[in-house]
């Protein structure tokens, strides 16, 4: 039998399934979820700040005030889409900005948070932020009846899994206005286009180059986790793993 240890990027169910049918065993790698987490606050802060539109514009020596003021977070209610490892590092760190917080996750694992429903949570929140698994249950979470159920003006961040999100649906929306903005770090279709020097290169995803258009959409290529601490972790927990799995190979034997 062979082994292999992956960071979770994109596998689902059927894909360890079918690892397993060949004999290969998959182990999921653990690492810090600060970094995942930091990540989020930052996407958060420059949305809310209306900063790709500001840094664009003192590109080309244009320092007047954008006509769109920002926000400042102790005025809003987040919500937090997952409550896990890295939700609840989110959690944890918005509460030094002095904002609401809401949660909806299947498990309430903390009791210093307001779990609320889902569709609640839509409502009242003025950023929705995405720590969910991406499962069949959770494929398209954010479709086009929540996105629309969502406060006008409210801002999605998304540093979880593109398909949580119905990215056609997003679009319409911040085209119409509905929704403020939306920080992507994750992206549908982002599959051989992330990590890859496309410079040279026709963009196929006319929805990714729709994103980047709008001046109120950060999209960055699925880096969140990528931090000198979460590498370590990821190597270190590698080599347990590969450690666990031969001890449990000579028992078998």
């Amino acid at each position: 039998m062979a082994y292999i240890s992956t960071r979770s990027i994109g596998y689902n169910h059927i894909d360890v399934e079918y690892a397993e049918s060949v004999g290969i065993s998959v182990e999921n790698v653990a690492y810090s979820p600060d970094s995942v987490a930091d990540y989020t606050l930052m996407l958060m802060l420059m949305v809310v700040r209306n900063a790709k539109s500001m840094i664009r514009r003192a590109d080309v020596h244009d320092y007047r005030l954008n006509e769109v003021r920002g926000k400042e977070l102790r005025d809003l209610t987040v919500g937090v889409v997952g409550a896990g490892r890295i939700g609840a590092a989110v959690i944890d760190r918005l509460r030094g900005f002095g904002c609401r917080v809401l949660a909806h996750d299947k498990r309430r694992l903390r009791a210093s948070v307001d779990y609320v429903p889902l569709d609640e949570l839509l409502r009242r929140s003025d950023i929705v932020t995405l720590h969910t698994p991406l499962d069949a249950g959770t494929h398209h979470l954010l479709n086009r009846r929540r996105i629309e159920e969502m406060k006008r003006g409210a801002f999605i961040i998304n540093t979880g899994r593109g398909a949580l999100v119905d990215t056609g649906a997003l679009i319409s929306a911040l085209e119409s206005g509905g929704l403020g903005g939306a920080a992507l770090d994750v992206l549908e279709g982002e599959e051989g286009i992330f990590y890859a020097d496309c410079r040279d290169k026709t963009i196929e995803s006319k929805q990714l180059v729709r994103l980047q258009e709008l001046p109120n959409v950060i999209v960055s290529p699925h880096t969140a986790y990528y931090t000198d601490h979460a590498l370590s972790d990821t190597v270190e927990n590698s080599i347990a793993n590969c450690r666990k799995f031969e001890s449990r190979k000579q028992h078998w034997i």
